[in-house]
């Protein structure tokens, strides 16, 4: 990861980013990081999946509530783009509150949960610069999928601040806040341990 503070930062910077970095404005500091890993692409890809099966796609059939929109590295704007530019791994967003997703406009509603994918080249910005963010614009609920340590923190927005409501590991299912109507499978979420017998 790499922040430039050698002058003042513009939206401008993020479309600029030089092909295969990822860009953010974080309270006006711009931050740019490399591609994933594919341990970080594998979770990414299995709670979106997971989640926008039953809960994006899946409203109106057995057990599947449906009533999301559940986005993958959506390009949030917090007030002044300049100033903060987010780009969360996953994000998701009750549709009684954004009905519709405008097609030609970033993203300016609040999501309703985020999701980071931890490595460790971003995870003390996840923790210490967006997790603020998110608190300060409103996020209810906010989850850190760990695949080094196979876990996820889950918390919730209380009085401001984030609340830890549980650390999950790897086995079993769990129903998890906002998305408890449907139980993850947790072990689908991490990929095998590279000695592990293949199946």
């Amino acid at each position: 990861m790499r922040a430039v503070k050698d002058r003042p930062v513009t939206y401008q910077d993020v479309l600029n980013a030089p092909e295969g970095m990822r860009a953010e404005i974080l309270d006006g500091e711009l931050v740019m990081q490399a591609r994933p890993m594919p341990e970080h692409d594998h979770v990414d890809m299995a709670l979106g999946t997971l989640l926008a099966a039953a809960f994006q796609f899946g409203g109106g059939g057995p057990g599947n509530p449906g009533g999301w929109w559940i986005m993958r590295e959506p390009e949030l704007h917090f007030g002044d783009p300049n100033f903060r530019t987010v780009d969360p791994d996953l994000a998701g967003w009750r549709k009684e509150r954004m009905p519709v997703i405008k097609r030609r406009e970033r993203y300016t509603v609040v999501p309703d949960w985020v999701c980071e994918i931890l490595s460790p080249s971003t995870a003390r910005s996840d923790r210490m610069k967006k997790m603020p963010i998110y608190a300060d614009v409103g996020v209810k609920h906010l989850w850190l999928a760990d695949p080094a340590n196979r876990s996820l923190e889950t918390y919730e927005l209380r009085a401001g601040q984030w609340t830890l409501l549980a650390t999950y590991g790897d086995e079993g299912e769990a129903a998890i806040l906002p998305f408890e109507a449907v139980p993850l499978p947790l072990a689908e979420l991490w990929l095998p341990e590279e000695d592990a017998p293949s199946a």
